[in-house]
């Protein structure tokens, strides 16, 4: 089974930018909170770079400015 890493890092971005209760849930626990949105139970560090891509592509949408406390974490 094949997955569009790109792809994943769009859905959830999406989904994170249409929730704030769920952005902070990803603030406070990125791994988990990602796990949950994708469905997967993975170790930490194969998701990791999913995390750092879904924070990339939130700081490339600019949210990481509207709500200030986001930017912390890049």
């Amino acid at each position: 089974m094949s997955i569009d890493i790109k792809a994943k890092i769009e859905e959830l971005a999406a989904k994170l930018q249409k929730d704030p209760a769920l952005l902070q849930r990803f603030q406070s626990d990125p791994v988990k909170t990602l796990e949950q949105l994708a469905g997967v139970d993975l170790p930490d560090e194969q998701l990791q770079p999913l995390v750092a891509g879904v924070k990339a592509r939130l700081a490339a949408s600019g949210l990481g400015d509207k709500l200030g406390g986001l930017k912390k974490l890049f």
